[in-house]
C-alpha cells in the first residue's frame, strides 16, 4: 500500500462545536488510515535496515569496517541511477560487507588515514593487506612491489604510522613466504625477503592495537605445512598474531581449517584467519594451474566474522575484494581491477 500523504498542518479553520466535531472525526479517520498502512514495530523496527530482495543489503554484524567508498558500493549507486535496481540489490551482498583494503603501493598515507578514520568513527576494526614486497609475485600477474629494501622499509613505516592507534588487522604480504618455499623467489632475494618481513612484523606490532598475520598460502599450494614452519619463523611469526590462509584462492573453509590446524600444531599453537571471499563453491575442477585465475561459476563464501566456532580460527575475512580481477585471463581486466560482471556472478551464486 502506498504511504499516506502528509496532512496539512491546519486541518480546519471554522469555529464552533460543529467544526470541532468535524475536525475530531477527520483526525480519527486519518489516524486509522495511517495505522492500516504502517507495519507494526515488531514486523519492521524503526532501527532495522530497509528490506532488499533475496536477503541482500542486511546490516553487517561483524566487527570489521565496511568501506562506503568501495568499488562495489559505487557500482550499486551507478546501477541504481541507471535503473538496474535488481542487479544493484544483489551486488549489496558485497557492497554492504567488510572487505580488506589493499594498501596503495605509493604513498599509503591518504587512503589509510581515510579508512582508519572511518573505522574509528564506526567503532570497527580496519582490515588491511600489505602487498608491496620487492620482486612481488615473481614477475607474474601481480608483479611489482617496492623498488628495493630501503623503499619497502620506508613504506611499511608509513603504513604503521598512519594506522597509529586504530584497531587494525594486517594480512602481511600474500604469497611472499610460500614463494620462498616453492622455489619461485630467486635465491639472491630470499634472505632479504625474510629480513624485510621480520622487520615489518616488528614495526606494525609497535602499534598497540594492530594485529599481524603472515601469509601462508593455501592447502593446495604447499601440501606439506611443515615446509612453511621454518620460513614463517624467520619471517617473524613468533612475534606476529598468526598466519593467513587462502588469500585470493578458492579452497573450501573446511580444508583451510584442517590445514591451518596442522600448521598451528607445528608452530606451537599459532592462530590463523581464512579468506572466504570467493570459496562458496570451492575451486574450479580441472587443471590447478588454470583454476586460480578468474574461474567461472564461483560464489561468495562465509561473510566476514570473528564468530568462527573454531578456537584456532580468529576470523573469516574477505581479503581478496570480491569482483576484483585476478589478471587478464578469461577476458578479465588487469589484476586488481574492478570487474562488475564477475562480481555480480559471485553475488548471485552466494547462499549467505
Amino acid at each position: 500500500m502506498p504511504a499516506p500523504r502528509s496532512r496539512p498542518a491546519t486541518l480546519l479553520t471554522a469555529s464552533g462545536a460543529t467544526a470541532r466535531a468535524a475536525a475530531a472525526l477527520t483526525l480519527a479517520l486519518a489516524l486509522t488510515a495511517t495505522a492500516a498502512c504502517t507495519p507494526s514495530p515488531t514486523a519492521q523496527p524503526e532501527s532495522a535496515p530497509p528490506h532488499h530482495p533475496a536477503g541482500v543489503g542486511l546490516v553487517d554484524e561483524s566487527p570489521f569496517w565496511v568501506d562506503p567508498q568501495s568499488d562495489a558500493a559505487r557500482q550499486v549507486t551507478a546501477w541504481e541511477a541507471q535503473g538496474r535496481n535488481s542487479d544493484a540489490q544483489v551486488l549489496r551482498r558485497i557492497a554492504d560487507r567488510p572487505m580488506a583494503l589493499w594498501v596503495p603501493a605509493g604513498d599509503p598515507g591518504p587512503e589509510v588515514r581515510r579508512a582508519a578514520e572511518g573505522a574509528r568513527t564506526a567503532g570497527r576494526t580496519l582490515v588491511l593487506v600489505a602487498y608491496n614486497i620487492p620482486y612481488r609475485d615473481c614477475g607474474q600477474h601481480s608483479a611489482g612491489g617496492a623498488r628495493d629494501a630501503a623503499a619497502y622499509r620506508s613504506w611499511t613505516g608509513a603504513l604503521a604510522d598512519n594506522i597509529a592507534d586504530t584497531r587494525a588487522l594486517v594480512v602481511l604480504e600474500p604469497d611472499a613466504v610460500p614463494h620462498l618455499v616453492d622455489g619461485c623467489t630467486q635465491a639472491g632475494h630470499r634472505d632479504e625477503r625474510l629480513q624485510l618481513l621480520s622487520e615489518a612484523v616488528d614495526r606494525l606490532k609497535r602499534n598497540k592495537n594492530t594485529k599481524v598475520y603472515l601469509d601462508a598460502g593455501n592447502p593446495a599450494w604447499i601440501p606439506d605445512p611443515e615446509k612453511l614452519v621454518g620460513p614463517l619463523y624467520k619471517a617473524g611469526l613468533d612475534r606476529a598474531d598468526g598466519f593467513s590462509l587462502n588469500v585470493s584462492n578458492f579452497q573450501p573453509s573446511a580444508a583451510g581449517r584442517e590445514y591451518g590446524a596442522a600448521l598451528s600444531k607445528a608452530t606451537k599453537g599459532k592462530h590463523f584467519v581464512i579468506d572466504t571471499s570467493r570459496n562458496g563453491d570451492g575451486p574450479l575442477r580441472g587443471d590447478p594451474g588454470q583454476a586460480w585465475c578468474n574461474p567461472p561459476g564461483r560464489a561468495l563464501g562465509t561473510p566476514p566474522t570473528d564468530a568462527t566456532q573454531d578456537a584456532l580460527v580468529d576470523a573469516y575475512l574477505w581479503v581478496k575484494r570480491p569482483g576484483e580481477s585476478d589478471g587478464t585471463c578469461r577476458g578479465g581486466p588487469p589484476a586488481g581491477t574492478w570487474w562488475p560482471d564477475y562480481a555480480l556472478g559471485l553475488a548471485r551464486r552466494a547462499t549467505d
